[in-house]
């Protein structure tokens, strides 16, 4: 265990020989519509994601659901 001798705070863990000037001109967000297209972050509660351990698992039974949604709603009509 680190004792508070053993840990020292550096005040700024920016190298000397970084240019931020080099840096001008950058745009916060450019690429984030192209890395988000296509992807949807879902958090599973901990007894669900006990369950179903991979993306593959929720990706069958959500298949399964959706199918049985789309025979029971055809049933109703």
């Amino acid at each position: 265990m680190a004792t508070s001798k053993t840990r020292k705070r550096r005040s700024d863990d920016l190298r000397a020989e970084y240019e931020f000037g080099a840096l001008a001109g950058g745009v916060r967000g450019k690429y984030l519509r192209r890395a988000s297209d296509g992807t949807n972050l879902v958090l599973l509660d901990p007894d669900v994601a006990r369950t179903f351990r991979d993306s593959r698992s929720v990706n069958e039974a959500l298949r399964l659901l959706a199918n049985l949604a789309r025979g029971s709603a055809r049933a109703g009509r």
